[in-house]
């Protein structure tokens, strides 16, 4: 499949999205590249809690990813502080494809909030890849303890300044 024959989308999450993007967040390669996770990712009570809460927040854009009118994602724009920052999760099997990539830049069309930022972890090369034909630019590194590794790791922080 190339980028160019997938019919990707975005919509804003619905409730019935949850229990597909929780399933997605069970994978343990997927959980180890994302690195800063929930104490216990596989919580799914806590997990529904948490993002019912979300799709009601109206500082929280959530958009689930789709190709072919298949759940394959999740990308969303969050506040902490006063800073703008985004979080995206796609299913292993949909890696490689092109799809975060497009499903981004498409994000970037419809949340125009700028400043905004993105982290990831310091080996996690293919989201950083993303960020960075998004636009991204590294500014910054920080550490912190991640969940889905039991030790402190090295996170990249990107921003993207301009629409």
């Amino acid at each position: 499949m190339t980028e160019t024959k997938l019919n990707i989308k975005l919509r804003p999450t619905e409730i019935a999205d949850l229990d597909t993007l929780f399933k997605f967040q069970l994978d343990r390669e997927g959980g180890y590249l994302a690195a800063f996770m929930p104490k216990d990712h596989t919580d799914k009570t806590a997990y529904l809690t948490k993002y019912t809460k979300l799709l009601s927040n109206p500082t929280v854009n959530n958009q689930t990813i789709l190709v072919d009118n298949i759940i394959v994602g999740s990308i969303a724009k969050f506040e902490i502080g006063d800073q703008a920052e985004i979080t995206y999760w796609l299913g292993r099997k949909f890696w490689g494809q092109g799809i975060a990539t497009t499903a981004l830049k498409n994000f970037l069309d419809i949340e125009t909030t700028r400043p905004i930022f993105g982290r990831v972890a310091f080996d996690n090369f293919g989201s950083q890849k993303i960020l960075e034909k998004c636009g991204f630019v590294k500014i910054g590194s920080d550490k912190g303890f991640a969940n889905a590794r039991q030790t402190e790791i090295e996170e990249l922080i990107y921003k993207l300044d301009k629409c």
